[in-house]
């Protein structure tokens, strides 16, 4: 019987922890690893961020790239708006000249309106000089009534040698394209006060008395030179505005007397002596000849010089052809022109 009891109390003892044990399994489990599912979570959300990541600096770097663009825009613009300055700056400098010279000028004009016999008329800048008018500027020269010419701007330089030269071109500030047809040379362009030609039919014009050309240059080191021919004139248009010069002097060098009795070309009349199209190749209007000693309406190049073909200033005698040259100023006057 005590055997019987014993063996009954040992069972209810193990049913009691077996019952206990099913209600408390969580006593029973050791410490475990997360489920996988939490781990693939986390990894997700990291894939997630780099990405973020990624894309925030391909933003990045294009936003940089774009800045770039701008500011190389600006650097441009702001190149430009350098050299518009210069002109305005040399705009300004003429506009004194003609503000201390406006009562001479208005004088000028009230004599120009004037009847006018053949003893004073005024033909050119030499003629205005003759009537006292010594300050270099702008002035208007009356209608040419022989030649149906209209009335005619020129700018004259009342100082140089003596005065009295009439400006048939100059190059200074850059801002004008020589690159110009038939009929723009004719006719003329520019600023009188800036860069510009006066035009084929008014250096025809002033050039039917015996004249005198001179030819200032100024290299980009700040040098100058310059060429005189005593005996200058242009053909008429009939005539393709022929140039014929002589008798040099100066210290440039002779660089216009290979353009000697050659016809004027421009980009869409070509009149040289080469097979080649020189107004093309040189990109201007000049008399060509097969092509160039000079090339005084060619591509104004900043800083002289150049690696293209000799399509810039050029004054072969001084700077060869490959320096294009920063200032030039072409002027005539008649020969027996006397200060």
């Amino acid at each position: 019987m005590a055997k019987i009891s014993f063996s009954i109390i040992a069972l209810g003892i193990s049913l009691l922890l077996l019952e206990t044990g099913a209600q408390n399994p969580k006593k029973r489990l050791a410490t475990s690893k997360p489920p996988k599912g939490q781990c693939c979570d986390e990894v997700r959300s990291l894939k997630v961020q780099v990405a973020n990541l990624t894309s925030l600096l391909a933003e990045l770097s294009q936003k940089q790239k774009t800045d770039m663009k701008n500011v190389f825009r600006q650097i441009l613009e702001l190149d430009k708006q350098d050299q518009q300055l210069e002109g305005r700056v040399t705009e300004a400098e003429s506009k004194y000249s003609e503000i201390n010279n406006r009562v001479e000028i208005m004088q000028l004009q009230t004599l120009q309106s004037a009847t006018q016999t053949s003893s004073d008329a005024i033909y050119d800048c030499a003629s205005l000089y003759g009537k006292s008018y010594r300050i270099s500027g702008e002035y208007k020269l009356p209608k040419d009534e022989f030649l149906g010419a209209p009335e005619l701007s020129v700018y004259c330089d009342m100082e140089t040698n003596g005065g009295g030269w009439t400006l048939i071109q100059r190059r200074k500030i850059g801002l004008t394209s020589f690159s110009r047809d038939w009929k723009q040379y004719k006719n003329g362009f520019g600023s009188i006060r800036g860069d510009f030609w006066l035009g084929n039919d008014h250096i025809y014009r002033l050039t039917r008395q015996p004249s005198t050309l001179r030819i200032e240059l100024e290299d980009w080191e700040g040098q100058t030179r310059y060429a005189e021919y005593g005996f200058f004139t242009v053909g008429n248009e009939l005539n393709s505005y022929k140039l014929l010069i002589a008798n040099y002097s100066g210290n440039a060098g002779d660089s216009l007397r290979y353009h000697n009795n050659t016809n004027f070309s421009t980009m869409n009349r070509d009149n040289d002596k080469c097979v080649d199209d020189c107004a093309a190749l040189r990109k201007g209007g000049y008399w060509y000849n097969c092509c160039t000693d000079s090339n005084l309406n060619g591509v104004f190049h900043r800083y002289g010089a150049h690696t293209r073909s000799a399509e810039g200033i050029t004054w072969y005698a001084w700077h060869g052809p490959n320096y294009s040259l920063k200032r030039v100023e072409m002027k005539v006057r008649p020969v027996g022109f006397q200060p």
